[in-house]
Order: structure tokens, then sequence, then C-alpha cells
């Protein structure tokens, strides 16, 4: 009986096939197959039926099945021992962007961090607020840097990068554009530019909108806030973005009052710890990393 053997049942039985199987193995789904073969007769019996569209655990599977599971995460803890013990780091971690990151420096972060750990494999998904959020709460991300508002998503821990005033921003022609504030309500009645749903600045605007009672009519969305810029530049409405994103020589930015709206663009880990000293180590990198940004954008 092998690792291999034992790696291949858990795979079959967690992607429920063996063609979804051979894909994250990178192997051929005929090796998948063998391998699986031999490991039956090995034991005496069948693990899995394979009947139907979908192979499903025999008794004796579902008796093999916690074991294998235990064997594999027994040689996996043997080897972060190892590794803790020597200062070597390997195995992978995934981070979370929201589409607007550049000014953060991503690239940079994870360049760094490959350099010093090249035994550690890296994957960036860029996605909307809410997917990242629950990408980090159910595990398939290790760390994630999200927008939110007044409140620190359940479950998470954060560090705060950048905290902004969300204000609305119009073009000079517009006849916001002689004003420093402006209800919430008053802009019930113009046509706004916004993030898609599940936007973090979009989810704090659908939020106060909720609570005050209005109905936003929203005209243009996009997941860029610089875009929502040069839209109201352009006289097409008015973009909710953050201060910073107001200060252009094109746009006047107007403070949205009762209520105000700020919000946060923070690294978000699990509450609950990471899951292994590779995805610690990348974890405390960005923290660092990002300090000195937050450091710098507040001195600018």
């Amino acid at each position: 009986m092998e690792l291999r053997q034992l790696r291949y049942f858990v795979t079959v039985v967690d992607e429920g096939g063996f063609t979804r199987a051979a894909e994250k193995l990178h192997v051929a789904q005929p090796g998948v197959s063998a391998q699986l073969r031999q490991l039956e007769r090995e034991l005496g019996q069948p693990l899995l039926d394979r009947t139907g569209r979908t192979p499903r655990l025999t008794q004796a599977g579902a008796a093999v099945l916690p074991r294998a599971r235990a064997a594999l995460a027994a040689v996996e803890g043997a080897r972060t021992a190892v590794d803790e013990l020597t200062g070597l780091l390997r195995g992978s971690v995934a981070m979370g962007v929201l589409p607007s990151c550049g000014p953060f420096r991503i690239a940079d972060l994870l360049a760094d961090f490959h350099h010093a750990h090249p035994g550690v494999e890296v994957t960036l998904t860029e996605s909307d607020a809410g997917t990242l959020i629950r990408g980090v709460r159910e595990g398939g991300l290790d760390l994630a840097l999200i927008a939110f508002g007044s409140e620190v998503p359940a479950g998470l821990d954060v560090q705060t990068v950048v905290d902004e005033e969300l204000v609305a921003a119009v073009g000079h022609g517009d006849p916001l554009a002689g004003r420093d504030s402006v209800p919430l309500a008053a802009l019930a009645e113009r046509a706004l530019i916004s993030l898609p749903p599940g936007g973090g600045m979009r989810t704090i605007l659908d939020q106060a909108c909720a609570a005050a009672g209005v109905s936003p009519r929203i005209v243009f969305e996009a997941s860029d806030p610089g875009v929502l810029a040069d839209l109201a530049a352009r006289g097409l409405g008015v973009a909710i973005v953050p201060s910073s994103g107001a200060a252009r020589a094109d746009l006047h930015g107007v403070r949205i009052v009762r209520p105000r709206l700020h919000g946060s663009v923070a690294l978000a880990w699990r509450a609950a710890g990471t899951s292994g000293p590779a995805a610690r180590a990348f974890v405390e990198h960005a923290r660092e990393a990002l300090r000195g940004y937050a450091g710098a954008a507040a001195a600018s």
C-alpha cells in the first residue's frame, strides 16, 4: 500500500469522480484508475461503487476513508514539523484582491515573498469584496485585500490599509459642483454611478440607502473606481467613490451627509488562524508590506 494510492482514493472521493480527480492531481485518468484498482486488490475489497455516473463509497470504502485521510495528514504533519525545524517553508498559499488593487503594489508583495520562500506556491484571485470575504471564511483563501463599511466582517481579523470617506464625485458643470455637501436622500433623484453589487463601496451605499429608506437609481456600474470617476467627469451622473478618487482636476467631490459614508480597505484573514506555517508567514509578510503603504498614504 502506497501513500500515492491513498491520496488518489481521497481525491476521487472529494472531487466526485475520476476525471476531476485526475485534473486536480495532474495525472492521466487511467493512472488514477489503475492505482485505485491496485489498492482494492491489496485490501481485498472494492472501495468504490463504479456502476453509476458518480463513484460512490462502498461499506469498505467508508471504513477506509477516514483512515486514509489520517495517514495523509500524519505525513503532512511530519513534513511540516521538519520544515519548521529547519526553517524551510513549502506548500501553497492563496490571496484574493479587489479589481482596483493597483495602488497597493501587490505584484511587489508577491514577488518579494516568492524570492524569500521559493518553495511556496502562491496564487492570486481577483473578485468582489463579498466573494473574497466568503473565500477567507471558508478557507479557499488564506488572505484577501477587502473593502467594508463600519463593521469588520464576522469571523475575520483585519489590518486596515486605507480608511476613506465616500463622496459624490461630479463634473464641474454639474449642479452639485457648487456645493460642499449633499444629503444622501437628495441623491435618490440623481443618476448614480457605482460599483456592481457585491463590491465594498456598493455594499456601503446599498446599506445606507436601505436604512434611510432611499431607492438609489444606478445607471452605470463598473468594477474600477477610476472608470466611475471618468464617467462622472463626462457628465454622465454622480459617482460614489472614495475621496481620493475625486481628487482630480476634472472632478468636484461633494461630501455625503445624513449619514456620512466611509469605507475601509484592509487585509483580512481567518480569526481562527491560518492553516499552516506557509500561510502564517505569508500573512505576516503582507501585513508588514502594507504597513508601509498605510504610513505613506497617511503622510501624503
